[in-house]
């Protein structure tokens, strides 16, 4: 899954400086913790020394794909807490590589909603605690596109006054999503013909687009270079924020449901201070910092009614009720069918 950093999406080259920093360096610390660069308080380590008295070191990383390679590659050792996507941790828990929550000393985990305990992957949170959660639809300049472009189709293939001027995620789940969603199809098809049919319209689309692009898309709106785009919800609202006239819609042939988790390694050898960690962070005012930050939703209820009706305001989707948002297709692991989506987005990307 590519690595959503919110606001600092665009500082690649220090998210890799950062990761000259291992888990083998933080030695004195409490807790090593993997996360995305700028996923949490630049000042999380000093609030949570001040509310419990441990040393946290953070360790960022680039990617899902990037962390579980260290992982598996050291059998889960060297961290004590990582945040992953819902997939990942899926993998993660089948290796046996994380720990059982301790609910006895997270107490905060009654501040999430009744979806956030009740997500396919993991009911009842026994492995892993929801950080953030969203989808994902189109993202267009209200001023360039007429209409509401409510259909996958409305992207892939486009009216003739902004062929040229769209974009789509280029990573394999949300490139092949928009396709199998297009069709009819479940973003987690495993039917190797349904994803071929995908792949084909894919191919056609791509005679339309601008660029693939998971990074800058939000910007080519707002510079109107892009009028229609492919988007993660909180992406979205970044364009939002620099332009009024640009609207996020869920096409109406639905979405995904995506979910970024916190889980406790097995091989952690700081298990209790984990806990204690996790239930900071589920603390209302802690995971507020960022729906407000980064835009995301997050799914803590305490969390989400304390934000300023303001931000609901000029950020429509972070109002999504997390009962609408639970109706979209959660992304789980594919398992062998990976293989599939990787070759079909290969053959994308490859074709004229």
């Amino acid at each position: 899954m590519k690595a959503r950093n919110g606001k600092v999406a665009l500082r690649a080259a220090a998210a890799v400086i950062a990761m000259s920093l291992t888990a083998g360096t933080a030695s004195a610390a409490d807790l090593v913790i993997s996360n995305w660069d700028g996923y949490m308080a630049k000042d999380i380590a000093e609030s949570f020394k001040a509310a419990t008295g441990l040393e946290i070191e953070v360790v960022n990383h680039a990617t899902n794909e990037e962390i579980m390679g260290k992982l598996m590659a050291s059998g889960g050792k060297g961290y004590d807490i990582v945040f992953v996507s819902s997939p990942f941790a899926e993998v993660l828990n089948a290796q046996g590589l994380v720990e059982p929550l301790d609910k006895s000393a997270i107490p905060n985990l009654a501040n999430l909603y009744p979806e956030a305990a009740a997500l396919a992957y993991d009911p009842g949170n026994a492995f892993s605690v929801p950080y953030t959660w969203g989808t994902t639809g189109l993202c267009y300049r209200s001023d360039k596109v007429s209409g509401t472009p409510d259909s996958w189709m409305s992207l892939l293939q486009p009216a003739d006054d902004i062929k040229g001027k769209t974009t789509m995620l280029a990573t394999d789940r949300w490139l092949m999503g928009a396709g199998l969603l297009a069709k009819g199809y479940s973003v987690n098809e495993a039917d190797p013909a349904k994803i071929n049919e995908a792949r084909d319209l894919l191919i056609e689309a791509k005679k339309t687009l601008l660029a693939y692009d998971d990074t800058t898309f939000y910007s080519k709106l707002v510079s109107g270079e892009a009028s229609l785009v492919h988007a993660w919800d909180g992406w979205c609202n970044y364009g939002i924020s620099e332009n009024k006239d640009i609207k996020f819609v869920v096409p109406k042939e639905g979405s995904d449901l995506w979910v970024d988790t916190m889980v406790v390694l097995k091989g952690s050898e700081n298990k209790d201070n984990a806990m204690k960690f996790i239930n900071f962070i589920l603390d209302a005012k802690n995971h507020a910092w960022a729906a407000e930050n980064i835009l995301y939703k997050v799914p803590n209820k305490a969390a989400m009614e304390s934000l300023p009706a303001a931000l609901g305001e000029q950020y429509p989707n972070m109002k999504m009720p997390p009962a609408e948002l639970a109706k979209y297709e959660l992304l789980r692991d594919l398992g062998p069918a990976q293989k599939d989506y990787s070759r079909a987005v290969s053959e994308i990307k490859a074709a004229n």
